[in-house]
């Protein structure tokens, strides 16, 4: 089983802002940081580093919410910078579920390191917050899912409050077919309170951690190496986003006296050798 090692440090790049926070990383020793967002700045999500992902309602997973970009028409924030911290908020406006998803560096993406966000979970049945990973550079449109590959590195449904999950897809392995790669461990507070989620990906092993215990861990040589069961040989890119409802959140319904919820992130590091 490979270690993850605690480093306690400031984890700011050399020109990042002094307001940089003073956090642990679970980053493996001999890797760097190399990109970063601890939400220091502004009231919005710094467009250099973060793209909206502008979709309606229903066009996937059969998913309630309706993402837009940054505002809704009546002008109210799905995603916000306020007090150190990005909101991804969810919420109802004139019969219409609203949310934000967001894709870090989604053009450049990185090929393996070691990528980390500090997240706190919204509370209420019919939410599905996640922090995951698909292919950069818009491969999608001549490598479809799942065969173009999905790393998930944390999901939650909040009609099972608390258990958070792994997992990955592929076109060998994926939920369609039953035989996607997951494991789920459910830990104190993830709705409340704030815990690392972690990924380490080389180019033949897939690990994930919560709060650097390992969560799921899986091997090329296990899987096998043809692109249909691993497909992990180019750059990803981070989503964090925010959904109500759908094939997964909504399973057991949804209720909306919950909303409006948030999905808090403290930062988000990557971490490369």
């Amino acid at each position: 089983m490979k270690k993850i090692l605690l480093i306690a440090a400031i984890a700011c790049l050399p020109m990042a802002s002094a307001q940089c926070k003073r956090a642990k990383s679970y980053a493996p020793k001999g890797y760097e940081l190399v990109w970063q967002d601890e939400f220091n700045e502004g009231t919005e999500p710094d467009a250099a580093k973060w793209t909206h992902v502008v979709m309606r309602q229903g066009m996937v997973n059969h998913e309630l919410q309706n993402y837009v970009n940054h505002l809704t028409p009546d002008g109210t924030p799905v995603t916000e910078i306020k007090d150190g911290t990005l909101r991804i908020n969810c919420f109802k406006e004139n019969d219409k579920v609203y949310s934000g998803r967001l894709n870090g560096n989604a053009r450049t993406g990185w090929q393996y390191g070691y990528f980390e966000a500090r997240i706190k979970l919204p509370k209420g049945k019919g939410t599905w917050p996640a922090f995951w990973m698909m292919p950069a550079a818009n491969r999608m449109p001549n490598n479809g899912w799942p065969r173009c590959g999905e790393i998930d590195i944390m999901e939650e449904v909040g009609f099972t409050p608390n258990e958070v999950s792994s997992s990955i897809h592929t076109q060998d392995y994926n939920h369609t077919k039953g035989t996607h790669k997951t494991h789920a461990m459910t830990i104190k507070k993830a709705e409340g309170e704030f815990h690392v989620y972690g990924l380490l990906w080389t180019d033949d092993e897939i690990i994930t951690y919560v709060d650097g215990k390992e969560q799921l861990h899986l091997e090329k040589s296990v899987l096998g190496d043809s692109h249909d069961q691993w497909p992990f040989h180019y750059p990803f890119h981070i989503i964090l986003n925010l959904a109500w409802g759908g094939d997964w959140g909504g399973q057991e319904g949804v209720n909306e006296s919950a909303l409006p919820v948030t999905m808090e992130v403290d930062y988000v590091r990557v971490y490369q050798k």
